[in-house]
């Protein structure tokens, strides 16, 4: 009788286990998701970012931990991209001049051809076809997942700091802070600049010992360090080139969740993305405001101006699209929907 007990308790125990609910589990048990960003917590794409953990957490609290890393305390950015495929972090969600060196055809919408446009205009070449086909190389080549929609920082520009940039003849021989990315610095020497790549974490360090004279940023990154205390004095509004972030999860993690979770991670982050498309276009107005609070001045080129250097610049591109190693065929392909908007045959 003893024994039949022990057997009943057993399969009682066995079916437990079968069915037992998965907020039973200890969290400590559950797959982490780590999320790195380069930007502070006050950054825009951060707190977009943050906004998509914390939905996330929400939704799969019985199933996931998530965590956001922020200011770089996981990777810089351009480190990042090989932490994901070593499986050092799960999720990052660089910018796309820190991608053209692993999958060259992201480049293309830094090429001059894209230089002064607006917003609309890139949103219709991102989110389209061939956006999406891109994503695809990007997935392809660096073994990740492609989330979706890429999210906005919002126009760079460039910024002096002991030169005031009234014109473009004044940014030749300027040595300008690049962000990274070949695309940007073949387009800076374009303009007759000399591009220097310095990581986000290290430039304040070198405006205060004075090694540029000018930065290739955006009105709301420049804010988030407050700039203008390490010397930041002017802004040239030239639209130099519309920066965005791609969400990528490592494959290896994404093919070990289930397609129920994987889903919801993608509704996720699809949810955010118009959202905060909107907090990147306010942050970028608040931001302009505050650059002249206080005490840098703005300049801001006209139309015609931008599309006569763009023009300028575009006798240049087929070297650089050659140099970039950009499918010259997709290049031709995007050129000529821009020449429709333009109305033009170039």
């Amino acid at each position: 009788m003893f024994k039949k007990i022990k057997i009943i308790k057993f399969w009682v125990i066995i079916l437990m286990a079968a069915f037992i609910a998965p907020d039973a589990l200890p969290a400590e048990n559950l797959p982490l998701l780590r999320i790195s960003t380069e930007n502070s917590a006050e950054h825009v794409q951060t707190r977009v970012v943050q906004l998509f953990a914390d939905r996330l957490a929400e939704k799969l609290k019985d199933s996931l931990r998530v965590e956001l890393h922020h200011s770089a305390r996981l990777f810089r950015d351009s480190n990042v991209v090989d932490a994901i495929g070593e499986g050092k972090v799960e999720m990052a969600v660089p910018g796309t001049w820190q991608l053209d060196r692993y999958e060259p055809n992201i480049g293309i919408f830094l090429l001059p051809m894209f230089y002064g446009r607006e917003a609309d205009v890139n949103y219709e070449l991102h989110d389209g076809e061939i956006g999406q086909a891109i994503n695809l190389k990007i997935a392809e080549t660096l073994k990740v997942k492609v989330l979706g929609r890429w999210i906005d920082l919002g126009f760079a520009h460039l910024y002096g700091v002991k030169h005031k940039i009234n014109r473009h003849e004044d940014i030749s021989g300027m040595q300008i802070r690049s962000p990274g990315g070949e695309a940007n610095g073949l387009r800076l020497e374009a303009l007759g600049a000399i591009p220097r790549i310095i990581p986000w974490p290290d430039l304040p360090q070198a405006l205060d010992h004075g090694t540029v004279d000018g930065v290739l940023t955006t009105h709301a990154t420049v804010v988030s360090a407050r700039l203008w205390e390490r010397g930041i004095r002017y802004a040239f509004e030239d639209k130099e080139y519309f920066p965005q972030y791609v969400p990528l999860m490592s494959e290896k993690f994404w093919t070990r969740l289930s397609p129920e979770t994987q889903q919801i991670i993608s509704e996720t982050w699809e949810s955010v993305v118009d959202e905060g498309r909107l907090m990147a276009a306010e942050a970028q107005k608040e931001a302009s405001q505050t650059l002249k609070d206080n005490g840098v001045q703005i300049v801001v080129p006209s139309s015609d101006e931008l599309a006569r250097w763009r023009e300028q610049m575009i006798s240049k591109q087929p070297g650089l699209i050659e140099k970039m190693g950009i499918n010259p065929e997709l290049a031709t392909a995007v050129m000529s929907k821009l020449s429709e908007k333009d109305g033009t045959a170039q």
